[in-house]
């Protein structure tokens, strides 16, 4: 970290632009922190005004468009892949995506500033089928106000900057134990939930042709349960389903139909 900070300070644009770009590609890296010292960099003098505040946004607007065409083409694998790290994978998807429904674009303003949804946003953007130019626009807004947030502190606050760096070698030691903790638990969390789905055994499943033939025989139902951004927008169903908002599952679970079988289908 200390490393960093003198790097930076020190007329590194390369590592600034690296540190910001590997932030927005979903590294656990701390690009504020970055920022801060180049905005205290600018001033004293160390780094340019235009040229610093310019890399950052370069860099962030890369990492983001990268993140959008991989969520565009990919559907919602990287989403999954991002949300691993979280103690309810399948949640974290669902909850994100529901968000990103109602408040696509104000999310896309201010998530910069909230650790994990930064990463997010743009590859829901991207699976959403966002039109290309609105995200570049909304994104290109909150970028520049989640860099020159966090310069305009650093230059506002440069005196302090020294007392800072100082103080990260006592601070390390304990941020370290408190990630050692946190790594600890979430493992421990992590193991009991493969426990617990372990007992409830694998799903039931059919084939498209059984799951016709008992449609076809008025002896089932089928419901749509795909979640936003994969059912809207004039998708296609299967002929005779119904809509079920998988976030209103628990809530509807004791209004559906008794003495049917009942197909449920997703993304």
């Amino acid at each position: 970290m200390e490393n960093l900070l003198s790097a930076a300070s020190d007329h590194s644009y390369l590592i600034l632009f690296l540190v910001v770009f590997l932030e927005s590609v979903g590294f656990p890296v701390p690009a504020a922190i970055a920022l801060l010292v180049s905005g205290g960099a600018i001033a004293l003098g160390d780094m340019d005004p235009m040229m610093a505040p310019l890399v950052a946004i370069g860099a962030m607007l890369l990492g983001d468009n990268f993140m959008f065409l991989v969520g565009r083409f990919s559907g919602w694998w990287l989403l999954s892949l991002l949300c691993r790290v979280s103690l309810n994978p399948e949640n974290c998807i669902m909850n994100s995506a529901r968000m990103f429904h109602r408040r696509g674009r104000i999310v896309l303003l201010f998530a910069k500033f909230a650790p994990g949804i930064n990463t997010m946003a743009p590859p829901l953007a991207g699976s959403m089928n966002m039109p290309w130019l609105q995200f570049a626009a909304l994104d290109l807004c909150g970028t520049t106000l989640y860099i020159g947030t966090w310069m305009a502190i650093g230059f506002l606050f440069s005196d302090a900057m020294e007392s800072i760096k100082s103080g990260f070698a006592t601070a390390g030691s304990v941020v370290e134990w408190l990630i050692g903790a946190a790594i600890v638990l979430w493992l421990a969390n992590r193991l009991r939930l493969m426990w617990s789905e372990k007992k409830l055994g694998t799903a039931a499943s059919a084939t498209v042709h059984a799951a016709a033939a008992r449609l076809a025989d008025s002896d089932a139902l089928v419901f749509d349960v795909r979640s936003h951004g994969y059912y809207d927008g004039g998708a296609v169903r299967i002929q005779g389903a119904q809509r079920l908002d998988p976030h209103g599952l628990h809530a509807t679970l004791a209004a559906l139909p008794q003495g049917k079988e009942i197909f449920l289908y997703c993304t």
